[in-house]
């Protein structure tokens, strides 16, 4: 009866270790996590930001995520973690896993001509004999210019704007950076000719549907109750009162419907979804995007492999020097103007009044993704402050 006693009392004695042991780590959990959001909204305070999402990944794994503010500023409603934001040049990265599946298999080169893929000339006119090519693009060195817009491959065509040549700028391709959007919606296109499958289709085939990640670039594929609504802020209007000066912007989100039923051209026309900002996807989404090229090309949740471990790292590696501490890569950027003593891959978006980030450290296998629909934009490093110190505020609350 003794033994049994005794038995009984080591059990219940472990019992309690165990409880006291499962208490003190879901109260650290729980501090860290109230010591998040406290920054968080103090952040929010600061920037007049009207909405905010963030996820921070650590090890392959989303540990920390969560909404703030609004999602609509009429109807006050709250956003929910599954709701959907555009956003922006973020996208850009994900046009180049597409096309990295297609370099892969063989169909396309990092050094082809833009030319022969596009089908008509994409020459600087003052350096005619000097090849852009697609690495060329996806690294802002080609030479190429957004003077003209780039929401249609017309203004970079010779046979259909007579002022193509503007589209260009003054030095060598190849030789300097400059950032540009018509470039990128270049790529759309010639990823969408060469997988031989219209553009949203294919990046869900061979990134969205393996990831099983809820975004697309194609609005009308998508649940538009979950669409956060995006402001653009304007001083003027705060000081005449219009809500606070914010100002909704519903094109973040028009429909394609109209253009892809009567007058869409196959690798041409893939513009319509702006392969180089149109992505739609919540921030624990984008979040788990991100851990895939943490992991190098494949999926640590389902162990599926997207791209290649070469074409990862490939896309990871710096091209050019962008000065201050920058330096760009294929679709993504380094920074050490982020986190003091740390060099964060990764890259912003900015449009419509949103702003968000996505950037890690590939060594300590820690990331954060944010976006917010709306904020009093104030700049700092190349950041917009709430980007900026959103980043900050997660990486030194949840890197140990």
């Amino acid at each position: 009866m003794k033994k049994s006693n005794t038995i009984i009392k080591k059990i219940s004695f472990a019992l309690t270790l165990t409880a006291v042991a499962l208490f003190t780590f879901n109260c650290s959990v729980d501090t860290t996590e109230m010591a998040a959001d406290g920054k968080i909204k103090r952040i929010m305070e600061e920037t007049g930001a009207v909405g905010l999402a963030v996820a921070v990944v650590k090890d392959g794994e989303i540990i920390f995520s969560n909404t703030y503010g609004y999602k609509n500023l009429e109807t006050k409603e709250a956003i929910a973690e599954d709701d959907l934001f555009r956003i922006a040049s973020i996208s850009k990265s994900f046009t180049t896993t597409a096309l990295m599946t297609l370099v892969e298999q063989g169909k396309l080169s990092l050094d082809d001509d833009v030319s022969d893929l596009a089908g008509f000339a994409v020459r600087n006119p003052e350096y005619p004999d000097k090849v852009i090519t697609l690495k060329m693009l996806l690294s802002h060195t080609s030479s190429l210019s957004d003077s003209q817009g780039y929401f249609e491959l017309d203004v970079l065509n010779p046979e259909t704007n007579p002022d193509y040549a503007k589209c260009y700028n003054d030095y060598e391709p190849g030789s300097q950076y400059e950032y540009c959007n018509l470039g990128f919606n270049t790529i759309g296109a010639i990823v969408e000719k060469y997988s031989e499958e219209r553009f949203d289709n294919f990046i869900r085939k061979t990134i969205l549907d393996p990831m099983n990640l809820y975004a697309n670039f194609n609005p009308d594929s998508l649940d538009r109750d979950k669409f956060v609504t995006l402001y653009s802020y304007n001083e003027a209007d705060s000081a005449a009162g219009t809500e606070a000066g914010f100002t909704p912007s519903p094109a973040a989100y028009a429909s394609r419907s109209e253009i892809i039923e009567n007058d869409y051209v196959h690798g041409y026309s893939t513009p319509v979804f702006s392969p180089t900002g149109g992505m739609k996807i919540s921030a624990r989404g984008l979040a788990a995007y991100m851990a895939m090229h943490m992991n190098h090309g494949t999926d640590p949740v389902t162990g599926t492999q997207i791209i290649s471990e070469e074409s990862a790292r490939l896309m990871q590696t710096p091209v050019i020097d962008r000065g201050e501490g920058e330096t760009y890569c294929l679709a993504l950027r380094t920074t050490e103007n982020l986190i003091e003593g740390e060099v964060m891959t990764g890259h912003t978006g900015s449009a419509y009044g949103l702003f968000s980030a996505m950037f890690f450290q590939p060594e300590k296998k820690i990331g954060i993704v944010m976006m917010t629909n709306g904020c009093k934009p104030e700049y700092k490093d190349g950041f917009t402050l709430i980007q900026g110190e959103v980043i900050r505020a997660l990486y030194e609350t949840f890197k140990d």
